[in-house]
């Protein structure tokens, strides 16, 4: 490029098969901003004369849901709801998550400890991942989640409104949070965003307060919804020290009472905090959850590059959640 070397990331189900040789069209905005996560080049199309129809998702042909909608980048799926999905009656009549907990991770990097330590406390259950549209869109963008369905830790994927590439497809939350108990067959649901939360340093604004919305679905349908606390002593800001001022922020917008699990040794609530707290339920773990199912994964499990060693409380306060859920669905399961 421009005489010179880059790194650059294709998913060939929008550009189609590329080769050694071909001329690409760039997206450079990432690498000319400085970004850290997502600062890579992307690979919008092939400007080879042969280059051939964009491929989007061979063996979906028979879907009309659209992703990256009203985009030039525009393809279509068939969403596991629509009429010619082979799961489109299960979405016909009303349906619950029949009590199946419903853990929902602000960070990506959360999400991937909690499956871990969810399939450590109960290796006999199914998680099943849903990510939302609030962050990275192409699954295929996590390595994170690449190897732990190649591994086992996973046993499907759902990829909600314009997120793309899980093994099933939804338009929203609520019938995506269906396919992942009805379709994939979870008893344990994690929901979290892709890669690359964006913030700006308010209490509001960032993408993250979007899965206030899942906490309200997995209530809605008969879920145990739970929340991953945000919790951190290495992070250099000031609103995330402690317990982060985003998990402070889905608390005070989520309208129905969430499980919020905390590992001992997580520190001194602020006034602030137990505010936040004060309509939810307040778990208090009775042990800390071992990091030994995460570090197999460690070059993969790192917050704003801080790594499990250099953040210790907030792996294991994802851990925890991930452990407390596989609790509550053992119990859910005996129920039955």
């Amino acid at each position: 490029m421009d005489g010179g070397r880059a790194r650059a990331l294709a998913y060939a189900s929008l550009t189609g098969p590329l080769r050694p040789g071909d001329r690409v069209l760039l997206n450079t905005t990432a690498v000319e901003l400085g970004l850290g996560t997502g600062g890579a080049h992307f690979v919008i199309a092939s400007l080879q004369p042969e280059a051939g129809e964009n491929p989007a998702f061979p063996g979906r042909e028979a879907g009309h849901i659209m992703k990256l909608r009203y985009t030039p980048l525009q393809f279509r799926v068939q969403s596991v709801e629509e009429e010619a999905s082979p799961h489109h009656a299960a979405f016909l009549l009303p349906r619950r998550l029949e009590g199946t907990p419903v853990l929902v991770a602000e960070l990506h990097s959360q999400a991937g400890a909690a499956v871990l330590a969810a399939c450590a406390a109960a290796p006999d259950l199914r998680i099943v991942l849903v990510q939302v549209d609030t962050a990275a869109l192409p699954l295929s963008h996590s390595r994170l989640v690449d190897r732990l369905r190649r591994n086992g830790a996973l046993a499907a994927t759902v990829t909600v409104g314009n997120a793309f590439g899980g093994d099933y497809e939804a338009v929203n939350i609520y019938s995506g949070l269906l396919a992942a108990r009805s379709v994939a067959r979870a008893d344990i649901i994690i929901v979290t965003q892709g890669p690359g939360n964006a913030g700006t340093g308010t209490l509001y604004g960032f993408s993250g307060l979007a899965l206030a919305e899942a906490l309200h679905a997995a209530d809605h349908l008969g879920g145990d919804p739970l929340l991953a606390p945000r919790l951190s002593r290495a992070d250099p800001r000031p609103r995330h020290s402690g317990l982060s001022m985003h998990t402070i922020a889905l608390l005070r917008c989520t309208r129905v009472p969430v499980t919020v699990p905390f590992p001992p040794g997580a520190g001194h609530l602020t006034p602030a905090d137990r505010l936040a707290l004060a309509p939810h339920r307040y778990l208090r773990l009775e042990r800390a959850p071992s990091l030994r199912p995460l570090t197999p994964y460690r070059e993969l499990l790192t917050t704003m590059g801080r790594t499990l060693e250099e953040d210790t409380i907030f792996f294991r306060a994802a851990a925890g959640a991930g452990a407390a859920a596989a609790l509550r669905a053992r119990r859910e399961d005996s129920e039955r």
